[in-house]
């Protein structure tokens, strides 16, 4: 069932397109979000990649306008990455897109399933940052 769910999740979010970047590129824009001025080593240790593929990854984002890379305070040679108006306003719409979408699903439910759907969700989204973030779980109920 999380296999198939997970597939249709998939289909109704890509409905709601990502162009012009990548799921490797709104990676990349997820984490900026959350880590605002990373270098480029810890963006590329956040994504299990090599600095020089994450570069290139940057490279692309700056050329349509989601990223920054600005100079350090403390050392003009390393470079902090940000995201850009551009970049926030995309990821702003791409979750207003994708969240339309599956308002539209939710409707056809009952409303007695939407509620256990919500709580289930509340719990997965606990535990998952917890293990994302290799922190121990807290209990849904008490989050």
């Amino acid at each position: 069932m999380t296999s198939e769910a997970a597939e249709l999740l998939e289909v109704l979010w890509g409905r709601a397109s990502t162009a012009p970047v990548s799921a490797s590129q709104l990676r990349v824009l997820f984490i900026l979000e959350h880590n605002e001025g990373i270098n480029l080593r810890t963006l590329a240790d956040h994504l299990g990649s090599t600095p020089p593929s994450t570069s290139r990854l940057c490279d692309r984002l700056q050329a349509v306008g989601f990223v920054e890379r600005r100079a350090a305070a403390s050392s003009r040679r390393e470079l902090q990455l940000f995201l850009s108006r551009r970049g926030r306003a995309f990821l702003t719409d791409l979750r207003e897109r994708r969240e339309s979408a599956l308002q539209a699903v939710l409707e056809q439910m009952p409303a007695a399933q939407r509620g256990a759907l919500l709580r289930g969700l509340e719990a997965f989204c606990v535990a998952a940052a917890a293990q994302i973030h290799e922190t121990p779980p807290v209990d849904a109920a008490t989050a």
